[in-house]
């Protein structure tokens, strides 16, 4: 799995519990080279990080920056864990806090912040992140006007994959609206006679989130950036018009038993279908179409999902769910934020070399994940997909959005909105189930 998809494995964020807890200041400990809360680390040698990326990933992870570590006498020791986001709050009122955390929700690490456990960026990481990164990337690290941490890896979602052979062969060509993918949709289960959609909404506790992906993509892509933006701060509630219109314009896909649910079912399967399951059905050909986000590729290659090649003249290939207009460039996305609990000088100089692009190439060419630091060299990337996502995140055109549903509080991003998903497929009424996500949002 790659590291943006295991945030959404995890249970529910613990950013609720964090804000509960009766915090205190970071230990006291002399540091190094930037003033923080509380100065804390000592320069021994040794820089702990603390993250939720495990498994191959974490290898990976270890990997990259094992020459960087060899060539600076500086031993980094990584810990991944599924409790990150339980535990990090409850590690840093306790005095145990790691130096660095890969925060994978920008709205934990900005609770964190505020609380004054977290150091502010040095000046070296500062530096690098207004050169290598946009300003929405900066701003997913800033808090309060201040810049607290820079941006790791990232994925791009709202990607429509597709078979090239196949759109030849029916003779419809890559849509460039949301109307003309409704087009598209309605051509080609007429000339099938069949759905031409799979989905899958299963995840074991975290299933529905497949859907949120879905709806921020219409958010944003129908009503625009500054709706989507007061939509996550809940400055208009969960049940504006606005999400209504982009529940309904989902709707016109998922709801509809004549375009889904290919290989699987009626609508009502898409809650059962893991959400690893349509590469399969895209590869053997049981249904045309799936979304699904930049890391799908190693689904869809996966030799027990049929080892479909992609790229663009492969068997199987992908284009950006396309704008209400034709030309949007708005895309939604997910990644992490490295941020130091600590500022002596070795952690500081961990910080300086993950948001530099010499790190960001060395992860990206050990395969199966992006950056969307402006340094990385597109090629670096292991995939013609992931290689194309770097080119959709560097684009100085691009509005990117951060996962709405990880910017909400956790009670919501990563409860009532899953829950409402899978009700909203099981035939809850839209209006009922936005009704019900606005009433489980948290009072100031």
């Amino acid at each position: 799995m790659s590291f943006t998809v295991q945030r959404k494995f995890t249970a529910p964020l613990a950013v609720l519990a964090v804000a509960g807890l009766a915090l205190a200041g970071c230990s006291s400990d002399t540091g190094g080279s930037s003033s923080g809360p509380g100065d804390a680390g000592d320069a021994d040698g040794i820089v702990t990080i603390y993250g939720t990326i495990q498994d191959t990933e974490a290898d990976l992870l270890n990997e990259s920056w094992a020459d960087w570590e060899k060539a600076n006498k500086i031993d980094i020791q990584y810990e991944g864990s599924k409790e990150f986001e339980a535990q990090v709050g409850t590690r840093a009122q306790g005095g145990t806090a790691p130096d660095i955390g890969i925060f994978p929700q920008p709205g934990l690490l900005a609770d964190l912040a505020s609380r004054d456990y977290i150091q502010p960026a040095p000046e070296g990481v500062a530096a690098n992140v207004e050169k290598n990164w946009s300003k929405d990337w900066a701003g997913y690290a800033t808090t309060g006007g201040t810049l607290y941490g820079a941006p790791l890896m990232a994925s791009v979602k709202g990607f429509v994959w597709y078979s090239p052979a196949q759109f030849k062969e029916l003779g419809v060509e890559v849509p460039t609206t949301y109307q003309e993918l409704l087009d598209v949709t309605k051509t080609i289960q007429t000339k099938i006679g069949k759905a031409p959609w799979c989905v899958g909404f299963g995840s074991d506790a975290a299933t529905g989130w497949v859907g949120t992906d879905w709806v921020e993509d219409l958010v944003l892509r129908q009503a625009g950036p500054e709706v989507y933006d007061k939509w996550v701060k809940h400055e208009i509630p969960f049940n504006d018009p606005a999400i209504k219109d982009a529940f309904d314009s989902v709707g016109d896909i998922l709801l509809n038993p004549d375009y889904v649910n290919a290989g699987f079912g009626d609508v009502k399967s898409i809650n059962t279908t893991p959400f690893g399951d349509p590469a399969r059905a895209l590869g053997d050909g049981s249904c045309a179409m799936t979304h699904q986000a930049s890391f799908y590729d190693g689904f869809i290659q996966d030799p027990k999902n049929g080892n479909s090649t992609v790229g663009p003249d492969a068997d199987i290939w992908a284009f950006i769910t396309p704008s209400v207009e034709a030309g949007g460039s708005a895309v939604t996305g997910g990644g992490e934020i490295v941020a130091a609990f600590s500022n002596d000088a070795d952690t500081v100089k961990v910080q300086e070399y993950l948001s530099s692009p010499e790190w960001a190439n060395s992860r990206v060419k050990l395969g199966g994940v992006i950056s969307a630091n402006k340094g990385l060299d597109p090629k670096s990337a292991s995939s013609p997909i992931l290689q194309q996502a770097i080119k959709v995140l560097q684009d100085p055109k691009t509005t990117f959005r951060f996962d709405a549903s990880d910017l909400m509080p956790g009670v919501v991003g990563a409860g009532s909105f899953w829950t409402g998903m899978v009700d909203w497929i099981n035939g809850k009424s839209t209006s009922e189930v936005l009704d019900n996500i606005e009433a489980t949002w948290p009072s100031e």
